[in-house]
């Protein structure tokens, strides 16, 4: 795909917005394409910042974006399903130029999926990363009849090869950014920025397969519960190189924490503290499985 057929198809995840307050809230829909392996709660995350990213730029006129930064907490109630109509709502706390803060949720077939809490955006000059006009032009489609749905085909794989490994306690790895990337074309046309949900999944997974083997799990499957204190530093260039860390402490009952890092140069440039708990039904153990980051298992 070129870069214009990538725009609002690689890496967009709001198909029709069906509920518009200025400023205020919004309530949209993301029709996940069947053809998909899986769909993760990272993406899902990403759709719901994506329908509060349009209510903060119509609310400045398009003079600037909100980027992600911060994210007080992001709660996993359960695994969205290719082919299920994914229901997005946020509540805008606060929004001018500076910054927008929000709250947002998502469900899909009466499940909630995940939920977002207290999420702060720095605004960026809009026109640094995309056309104010195209993005005008796209949220009136969205307000209006609605994107086709059946756009986005996946994430390929990229590099991530694990340095270090002590079972249940610590992993290293490092993954190698792709200079070049169908999702870059929507993240961003005019600078590109590695997608900072694409590393959280990536972190999560990794995080997930070493919690397997750790000893407060009693051998249960491992599940992301929450994660907190998201903190992104920088961004994230193409065909940069980051060496990502999981280390693992046990929690009450049953559960583990881990903290995430992910540094370049040696310098941090994100961070984040994931919870995690065993769930030992059938149904659970499959839904807990690591997901890559194209969409498949593992």
């Amino acid at each position: 795909m070129s870069t214009d057929q990538n725009h609002f198809a690689a890496y967009s995840f709001v198909d029709r917005i069906g509920e518009f307050v200025p400023g205020r809230h919004a309530r949209g829909t993301f029709a996940i394409p069947p053809g998909l392996a899986s769909f993760s709660s990272c993406f899902v995350a990403e759709a719901v910042g994506q329908l509060a990213a349009w209510v903060a730029m119509d609310k400045i006129a398009f003079r600037g974006r909100p980027v992600a930064a911060l994210a007080t907490e992001t709660v996993f109630h359960s695994n969205a399903r290719p082919g299920e109509l994914l229901d997005l709502e946020v509540d805008i706390l606060e929004c001018d130029d500076e910054a927008v803060a929000y709250n947002g949720r998502a469900s899909a077939g009466g499940r909630r999926i995940v939920e977002l809490i207290d999420c702060l955006g720095p605004m960026l000059p809009v026109a640094d990363f995309d056309s104010p006009d195209a993005l005008r032009e796209r949220l009136a489609l969205l307000r209006g009849a609605g994107a086709p749905p059946g756009r986005f085909h996946g994430v390929e794989r990229f590099p991530v090869s694990v340095t270090h490994r002590v079972p249940g306690t610590e992993l290293r790895a490092t993954l190698a950014v792709p200079r070049s990337a169908p999702f870059f074309g929507d993240h961003f046309p005019r600078r590109p920025v590695f997608p900072a949900t694409l590393l959280l999944d990536t972190q999560l997974a990794l995080a997930l397969d070493i919690a397997q083997s750790a000893p407060a799990l009693h051998g249960a499957a491992p599940r992301a519960l929450r994660v907190t204190h998201v903190k992104m530093r920088s961004f994230i260039e193409p065909g940069q190189a980051l060496d990502i860390g999981v280390e693992l402490s046990p929690l009450a009952d049953g559960q583990v924490k881990a903290m995430l890092s992910a540094r370049t140069d040696g310098r941090l440039v994100a961070s984040a503290r994931l919870e995690i708990a065993g769930v030992r039904t059938a149904g659970d153990v499959e839904a807990a499985l690591p997901q890559g980051v194209d969409g498949s298992a593992g």
